[in-house]
């Protein structure tokens, strides 16, 4: 592109900068580029026009790996290198990287049209993108640091994780389970790990296992998860103006059923807890490496939730990346449940990972939340587990049928919801029968 264009496009960019983070529609995203060109040229033709929206289009040297469903994370170094997280391989170098300050300038100017929020003195911008992946770009004296969360276009479903070996049908039915409570009281639940170990993708997968009927309020620094299978949820993103704290207060009053915040870090947790206390069921990630970091987590500075009223929190769920023949892969490490309190929180295990075996092995059934459950329905506590084998064995004739997808997999839930004889007929399991309706 000619150094004329360039400069049209750069003025082009300082005009519309934040103008496309809400414009989906490429008729509108064009009407705005020509209406700006002409602003700043009215003698710039059609065909420079239509050349300055292709290049504002094009986000060399990263548009392959963009659209790559193994790549979580592309992260740009100034112009040293670039480095991509391939969930098959781990971290690698790319071949390519932007060549000089310059054409870093334009590669961020293009990313500036998708920017949702900007800091006073402009050193740090987030961005989605419009294939849906989001950008954190950081300024400095010597050019800009740009990291970038891939978007996957198919999210990857709870069938899918157990075909990754993440875990097994057992555990998967438990988390059913949990997420269902048989429309009476479903779990809370806190699912911990590492950056990047896995939470939000398996906080993601199990939107199949929620009711149709459910009000769901998620809350999130930058959208990530996939909600299209519930009708009725509101999606709520941080910003410096609505803080989580302000929002996790403010989801209260919008009659949820359950609330589901993207990632507890800070005061928010006390009303996190605070909502869990008057009835209302949370789910959220938080940075711990066990169960029993997660309460230290909880209890100490910047949460410091009271111990005496952290066993509303019901379950809570460890992953973990661990390496098989030199090779990352994401476990369900730990599942515990929190079974009382004394000189501190009690925790039962019900799943560890066993690092010779590399599979989450069972140590206890469920009992504490199993007990909850059977009381409050109406059944001995053994129809509980019961269910969750006939549940396993749902998931299992899913995966054989090929229903694997999230949507599909809900649209199966909810006929298991409905009416359980035809859902279990249609997955050719008729002997089985289901061991407790509400």
């Amino acid at each position: 592109m000619k150094d004329v264009l360039y400069e049209v496009e750069g003025e082009i960019v300082k005009q519309l900068t934040g103008k496309f983070a809400t414009v989906t529609n490429p008729a509108r995203r064009k009407a705005l580029i020509t209406y700006a060109a002409k602003t700043i040229d009215p003698n710039i033709s059609d065909d420079e026009i239509a050349e300055i929206e292709k290049d504002l289009d094009d986000f060399y040297p990263i548009k392959d790996v963009l659209g790559d469903q193994y790549i979580e994370d592309i992260m740009v170094n100034n112009t040293e290198n670039i480095f991509v997280y391939d969930s098959r391989k781990g971290e690698e170098k790319l071949d390519v990287k932007i060549k000089n300050k310059e054409e870093l300038d334009r590669f961020v100017n293009k990313l500036k049209l998708y920017a949702t929020n900007q800091t006073a003195k402009g050193n740090i911008l987030d961005v989605h993108l419009p294939t849906g992946s989001r950008a954190n770009i950081v300024a400095s004296p010597i050019g800009y640091d740009i990291t970038i969360r891939n978007f996957r276009g198919k999210a990857l479903s709870i069938i899918d994780l157990i075909n990754a070996g993440e875990f097994d049908y057992q555990i998967a039915a438990r988390l059913w389970l949990y997420v269902d409570g048989f429309s009476v009281r479903p779990a809370n639940m806190m699912i911990s790990g590492m950056p990047a170990s896995g939470k939000t993708t398996l906080l993601n997968a199990m939107f199949s296992f929620f009711r149709p009927d459910a009000r769901i309020v998620t809350i999130e620094e930058t959208y990530e998860l996939n909600t299209e299978t519930q009708d009725n949820c509101v999606r709520l993103e941080t910003s410096e103006e609505m803080p989580l704290e302000a929002l996790v207060k403010n989801a209260l009053r919008m009659r949820p059923d359950m609330i589901i915040i993207g990632e507890v870090r800070g005061a928010e947790a006390n009303d996190m807890i605070t909502a869990m206390n008057i009835g209302k069921i949370v789910m959220g990630t938080i940075h711990a490496s066990s169960a029993r970091d997660v309460i230290n987590r909880l209890e100490h500075t910047p949460m410091n939730v009271p111990r005496d009223i952290l066993p509303v929190i019901d379950s809570i769920i460890v992953i973990s990346q661990v390496y098989e023949n030199g090779v990352p892969q994401r476990k369900i490490v730990q599942m515990s449940e929190i079974s009382g309190i004394e000189t501190q929180i009690l925790l039962s295990d019900l799943f560890k990972f066993d690092y010779k075996t590399h599979q989450s092995m069972p140590i206890l059934p469920s009992v504490t939340y199993r007990d909850t459950i059977s009381k409050l329905i109406g059944v001995v506590p053994q129809d509980i587990l019961a269910e969750e084998q006939v549940r396993a064995s749902v998931l299992m004739a899913m995966n054989k049928m090929g229903i694997r997808d999230l949507r599909s997999i809900n649209e199966m839930v909810k006929e298991y919801y409905d009416s359980p004889e035809t859902a279990l007929n249609k997955l050719g399991l008729g002997h089985l029968h289901p061991i407790i309706r509400v």
